[in-house]
């Protein structure tokens, strides 16, 4: 939402927590980008009394909410210590009457893929792109100290696949960006296959600009990218492709350190192994330091 339309955002605190010196909270607004309320949570450093801090948008996978990764990440400490705002978006509209809405885990509620749908009936308000690139910012700035040129996205999953996207698509809001097991190749896996001729339509020429490793063919660039991916993922093979990324990303010249680890899965267990990497790669990007 622009800044200085004389409107102060409403945001209602669902709870609040005192966490390694700093607040974990978790909120809620009436959002005008997806036309109902939305829920999301913010991890606000110790160091943030004292001035803005740098931020960072965590996009949770397929079946989570804006709880999932602040209870399971075990990314506070860290984040306290390196003075990093957490936000995290919840994954998708909710209670929002759409039919078929809740018929599959993959698609609809919990599944919104970070993008904006274009066909009906998930056009009205699976607004995800635009939520959390033009408007949760904005309301963020209302309430709490972040630096708001030093914003940094990362994600898991579904997740892993909107946080490269987001930053692909949108390189002047985001300075640096990582992924845990990412869906790297949507339009080439049953995931992606399903959320786009859902959300999109039938038409396969749109769906390139929602999926990370066409973008890259197409000339968009990101930052320097780091991306976890564990080779015991059940869901390697079929859905994540990310030597497909990583082949696209040589091509291009896109930056990138893809590392992969023996006896990881594809859970939260992974994520918090490696977490505490993620958040130096951020403030590094985003501090110059």
């Amino acid at each position: 939402m622009p800044e200085g339309d004389g409107v102060a955002e409403s945001i209602e605190v669902l709870s609040e927590h005192t966490c390694f010196g700093g607040v974990q909270g978790f909120y809620r607004h009436a959002s005008r980008e997806i036309g109902l309320p939305m829920r999301f949570g913010v991890f606000m450093p110790p160091q943030a009394k004292h001035g803005p801090v740098p931020v960072l948008f965590w996009l949770a996978g397929l079946t989570c909410n804006e709880e999932t990764f602040a209870i399971k990440a075990g990314a506070q400490r860290v984040a306290a210590q390196l003075g990093l705002m957490l936000v995290t978006p919840d994954t998708s509209p909710r209670d929002t009457g759409t039919p078929g809405a809740d018929a599959a885990w993959d698609f609809g509620t919990a599944a919104g893929f970070y993008l904006d749908a274009t066909a009906a009936p998930w056009s009205r308000h699976w607004r995800m792109e635009s939520w959390i690139t033009a408007e949760l910012p904005g309301v963020l700035a209302t309430r709490f100290a972040m630096a708001k040129d030093a914003t940094g996205i990362f994600g898991h999953s579904m997740g892993g696949h909107g946080a490269l996207t987001l930053a692909l698509r949108h390189p002047a809001l985001f300075r640096s960006c990582s992924a845990f097991a990412p869906i790297a190749a949507p339009t080439q896996c049953p995931w992606g296959v399903k959320a786009f001729t859902g959300y999109l339509g039938e038409d396969r020429s749109a769906w390139a600009a929602h999926d990370a490793t066409e973008l890259l063919k197409g000339g968009a660039r990101a930052p320097e990218l780091l991306i976890d991916q564990g080779l015991s993922d059940k869901f390697l093979t079929e859905q994540l492709h990310p030597h497909l990324f990583e082949a696209a990303c040589r091509e291009a010249g896109q930056p990138l350190t893809l590392r992969r680890h023996a006896g990881y899965d594809h859970g939260y267990y992974f994520v918090a192994t490696l977490i505490e990497d993620h958040l130096r790669h951020h403030q590094r990007t985003l501090t110059n330091r």
